[in-house]
């Protein structure tokens, strides 16, 4: 298993257009139904910076996120858009859950 945590901070005036293009993402991922990939955005009360959490089963699964077309557009459009603070990655550790994130 995969866990990134990613972190950014938009300017205030692209804070709700990052927000659209999220939900796009949140959307096509609920279409696509895959089950090796548990995606999260979360918004800062500072209402402009964003926390994404994704949990892989699998580096094929990754690849699935970074190929779907409305991911590669919020990415386009978020460097586009200048960021106060440019996206930093982290990979974690999962310690525990109180949810079994995938069925294996």
């Amino acid at each position: 298993m995969k866990t990134v945590k990613v972190t950014y901070t938009t300017k205030a005036e692209f804070a709700d257009q990052n927000q659209v293009n999220i939900r796009q993402v949140m959307a096509d991922l609920q279409k696509l139904n895959h089950p090796g990939i548990n995606y999260n955005a979360c918004l800062l009360a500072d209402g402009k910076t964003f926390i994404h959490t994704a949990f892989f089963n699998s580096e094929d699964d990754n690849k699935i996120l970074f190929e779907l077309p409305s991911f590669k557009y919020f990415q386009e459009e978020l460097k586009a858009s200048g960021p106060e603070m440019p996206p930093k990655q982290e990979l974690l550790s999962l310690v525990g859950s109180s949810c079994n994130i995938f069925n294996s």
